[in-house]
């Protein structure tokens, strides 16, 4: 652990399901001490959730491992003035609760600055602590859905493309709150003060449509707007898209640059296509057409081999377990094997991206399996944690 980056660092984790449980699997995995703080009736929600391995939710194994679990009943007189006393030991908390909901609490950012300036609070939310919809409740599609980014992929004319992944989650959440956590941490070095994070899934969602939508401001009256399936990189042209083969599998051709088109053109047998493959009226959409009827005509093994070794942009979509086959992710060693004794079995572990040093596999705890330990660490008596916990 003292070889990985963030050996050292201290969090204190209140949040639940998904955007606050993976930042903090990241920085679990860099080395920082994350000790997830859970409500005594049952803890993150997650835990109850299907898929289920032995009673246990393979949801919170897969985001919870390197982490301790205290309870503590922050709606009780005691439980608050043991958190406030608590996070005195902390560099960063997280939580992901509507806004004001610890405030109402009496244990919002003013109130825990003054036990600890030094501290870094970061608050997820779905739509950020200002704004109309700031108390709205919301999940990744709705998030997805205002920030522009649903409307954006699918089929010209045709409906919004369901992405089937926690982008406002994962993308719009966990990863501006690790950006936003790690500037706080670098401008305390510098200050010594703590800063509260506003983390919106909504604006991080957003972020996804950056390059577009900034140029669409840019252009202003001479521009238009965003239109699904007709831009150059959701639809609109030949050489960038998906295409079915004849057994209903799928390629993903992205070969933007001409270069890379031509080699794509020339393994069609269709050299010529070049020539309208960028016109964005009728001979573009006939090349894409024509795209489209030739790449169904055989399998995907066959196109398979036909591109191997051409290095032209072009990508199998893989599906189901395939990806835990593929070789390159296999050789970045991201699927990682280890021995769980606490439940007597061998597991898989997807590791995160970030590798920086061994990564720890501890697996996650049970519900409160750290609370003694945690509060013996923060200076709390054998009585003091007795009554705590009764």
């Amino acid at each position: 652990m003292n070889t990985l980056p963030l050996s050292g660092l201290k969090v204190l984790d209140l949040s639940r399901l998904l955007p606050g449980p993976y930042a903090t699997l990241v920085l679990a995995d860099l080395g920082a001490t994350v000790d997830k703080l859970e409500d005594p009736q049952g803890g993150d929600y997650i835990r109850q959730m299907a898929p289920l391995r032995d009673e246990e939710s393979a949801l919170f194994y897969g985001l919870n491992r390197n982490k301790r679990s205290l309870t503590l009943d922050l709606k009780s007189p005691e439980g608050r003035e043991a958190f406030k006393r608590l996070v005195r030991g902390y560099d960063v908390l997280l939580e992901s609760f509507r806004p004001g909901v610890m405030d109402k609490l009496g244990l919002g950012f003013s109130v825990l600055q003054q036990e600890n300036p030094r501290l870094v609070y970061c608050a997820i939310s779905g739509y950020g602590q200002t704004g109309p919809d700031r108390l709205k409740a919301g999940h990744d599609l709705n998030y997805a859905a205002r920030a522009g980014v649903l409307g954006y992929g699918g089929e010209a004319d045709g409906a919004p493309a369901f992405p089937g992944v926690q982008l406002g989650d994962i993308g719009g959440g966990s990863l501006f709150a690790l950006v936003g956590l790690l500037a706080a941490l670098h401008e305390r070095e510098r200050t010594g003060q703590g800063r509260f994070v506003d983390v919106s899934m909504t604006d991080g969602a957003l972020a996804f449509l950056h390059m577009h939508l900034a140029a669409r401001l840019y252009m202003g009256e001479q521009g238009q707007p965003l239109r699904r399936g007709r831009e150059t990189l959701n639809g609109g042209y030949a050489c960038y898209g998906l295409y079915r083969t004849r057994d209903g599998r799928y390629l993903a051709v992205g070969a933007l640059e001409p270069k890379f088109l031509a080699g794509v053109c020339q393994v069609l047998g269709r050299p010529e296509l070049l020539a309208d493959a960028y016109d964005t009226g009728e001979a573009g959409a006939r090349v894409k057409a024509e795209f489209t009827r030739l790449f169904a005509e055989h399998p995907l093994a066959y196109w398979k081999e036909r591109f191997a070794g051409t290095d032209v942009c072009v990508e199998p979509v893989l599906e189901g377990d395939e990806v835990l086959e593929d070789p390159q992710l296999r050789a970045r060693n991201l699927f990682v094997e280890s021995e769980d004794t606490q439940r007597g079995r061998r597991v898989t572990h997807l590791l995160t991206p970030l590798r920086m040093g061994e990564t720890p596999l501890r697996p996650p705890p049970s519900l409160g399996q750290h609370t003694h330990k945690i509060l013996s660490e923060a200076g709390f008596s054998s009585e003091e944690i007795e009554r705590l916990v009764k």
